[in-house]
């Protein structure tokens, strides 16, 4: 069948609006359903945040002299926040230690530790290389039941869904202490990771790493790096 020159600028057409609508359209449809799907489970206010046994603090950005990163020494701070003031009982910190040279869950560890929190009470996930994997880790490795999330706002619906939809009692702490330079980068990041983590809970994703279990009740040394 021959394609006339009308047949061609019609399915051009189809095929660039289909285009916009996987690349733009869907990809704003998921990240405002994610919004709306946890917003009854973020607090800003520390008093209205529900007691929980855990929180899980996520990781971002740290440098070798043990400074963190603005986003992530503001996630630390609200953890701290939420543990002094009885929200909580203990920590989970995950994030990216699969690098001798690179390590997020020590680092937090350390400031957490400065600001006299007991070490018993501190547990250290290093295989939280993203979010996916920070959440599941919690429940099948840590044995995690109920938790309080700790992180930005624009990055908490997305922690809080996988969390929700995976059988975890979840909550939000948004652990936003200021305005970060980079945050419109980050929110339309965040629009094309929540896309990832959509089809992540509907296939039922495994986390990169599993390994052996480490319950929350126990024994919090059993996480750390043996020395």
């Amino acid at each position: 069948m021959k394609l006339t020159k009308r047949k061609f600028i019609k399915i051009t057409i189809i095929l660039f609006v289909l285009s916009i609508i996987t690349v733009f359209v869907f990809p704003f449809c998921v990240y405002k359903y994610f919004n709306y799907f946890a917003d009854q489970y973020m607090f800003s206010n520390l008093e209205d945040v529900p007691k929980s046994h855990t929180a899980l603090v996520l990781g971002a950005r740290v440098f070798r002299d043990k400074r963190i990163s603005y986003i992530l020494y503001d996630r630390v701070s609200s953890g701290i926040k939420l543990y002094k003031n009885g929200k909580v009982s203990k920590f989970l910190l995950s994030g990216d230690h699969g690098r001798k040279e690179y390590d997020e869950v020590n680092t937090m560890k350390y400031h957490v530790q400065n600001s006299k929190i007991d070490p018993k009470d501190i547990f250290l996930d290093h295989a939280g290389f993203d979010t996916y994997d920070s959440v599941i880790r919690a429940k099948k490795v840590f044995g995690v039941k109920e938790v309080v999330i700790v992180t930005q706002r624009f990055h908490l619906p997305r922690a809080i869904f996988i969390a929700r939809k995976n059988g975890l009692k979840a909550f939000g702490y948004i652990a936003d202490k200021r305005r970060y330079p980079a945050i419109r980068y980050y929110k339309f990041r965040e629009m094309y990771a929540r896309v990832k983590a959509l089809i992540e809970v509907c296939i039922g994703a495994n986390p990169k790493f599993l390994g052996d279990k480490i319950s929350i009740y126990g024994d919090s040394k059993l996480s750390w790096d043996i020395k």
